[in-house]
């Protein structure tokens, strides 16, 4: 799992590298789940300065 100082600027970087949103029920939670294009999943947690 990543937890980089900007959540969106990561996951769109991510997403333009070839991954990909995927949906696990998670609902609405503060971190995003992606796959690599092998489909290994993955979490993109919200900085720890967002949070607090």
């Amino acid at each position: 799992d990543l937890r980089p100082d900007d959540q969106d600027a990561e996951v769109d970087r991510l997403i333009a590298l070839g991954a990909s949103r995927r949906d696990v029920g998670q609902g609405d939670v503060s971190w995003v789940v992606l796959a690599d294009p092998e489909g290994n999943e993955f979490c993109v947690l919200q900085s720890r300065r967002a949070t607090t």
